[in-house]
């Protein structure tokens, strides 16, 4: 017998976020919550759990990603799927562990989506850019995360390449693109960290330079690889 099939494996660390994020489900189990309730706010929520903020909101990040609950300006959070606690934990560590290999197909594929932007694009390509920057920069301002905006951007530079194939290959990951848009935009500071690093692609593809409309490209996908599911280990 080999020393792998003569031990089981080790367990893995159970996370404090993975942890609230059970208690959280269980307690919308509990509350007999439907998809479209509202969840308390997060300050009453972070009390009534006895852990903090930073916390909590790292917990209900991850359950955004997995599709249970949706963070909204204004709104809060509200419930979008009845979860099952028993697959919370799995789902959430599926999605970090999957973050490596989106964040290295984007790199691979919008690094060249923003060089062939920058050649072929029309003015009507530069007028719907725009338009996506000024629609999360009124986000951000307005203290949204600006993800409907940073989906918008990156459509409209994509359209710009004007690459029905690669246009499909985005399409295909696209969901599991949201998922590393929320985690990403949900850490302090991101979102206006994204939307200047937008601006910087934005501008090379204006000028129509495809050298730095990619090197732009590749420097905000590899800030959208830092996130807080990779650097908890």
């Amino acid at each position: 017998m080999s020393e792998s099939s003569r031990f089981p494996r080790p367990l893995q660390r159970t996370r404090l976020y993975e942890q609230v994020a059970e208690q959280i489900t269980a307690w919308i189990a509990e509350n007999d919550l439907k998809a479209g309730d509202r969840l308390p706010p997060e300050r009453k929520l972070a009390t009534s759990l006895g852990v903090s903020r930073a916390t909590l909101s790292q917990a209900l990040v991850a359950l955004e990603v997995i599709g249970v609950v949706a963070v909204r300006h204004g709104d809060g959070t509200v419930l979008t799927d009845t979860p099952k606690v028993e697959r919370i934990t799995d789902a959430i560590r599926a999605h970090a562990e999957r973050i490596p290999d989106v964040i290295e197909a984007r790199d691979a594929l919008e690094t060249k989506i923003a060089a062939l932007a920058a050649a072929r694009r029309t003015q009507e390509d530069l007028d719907r850019i725009d338009e996506a920057l000024q629609a999360m920069t009124t986000d951000i301002d307005s203290g949204g995360r600006g993800v409907k905006g940073d989906e918008l951007f990156h459509r409209a530079v994509t359209d710009a390449a004007h690459s029905p194939l690669l246009a499909q290959m985005m399409s295909e990951i696209s969901e599991l693109i949201r998922e590393t848009r929320i985690e990403s935009l949900s850490q302090p500071e991101r979102p206006k960290t994204s939307l200047a690093g937008h601006q910087r692609i934005a501008d090379a593809i204006a000028r129509g330079d495809g050298a730095a409309a990619a090197a732009a490209m590749h420097g905000h996908v590899m800030l959208v690889s830092d996130v807080a599911l990779l650097r908890e280990g």
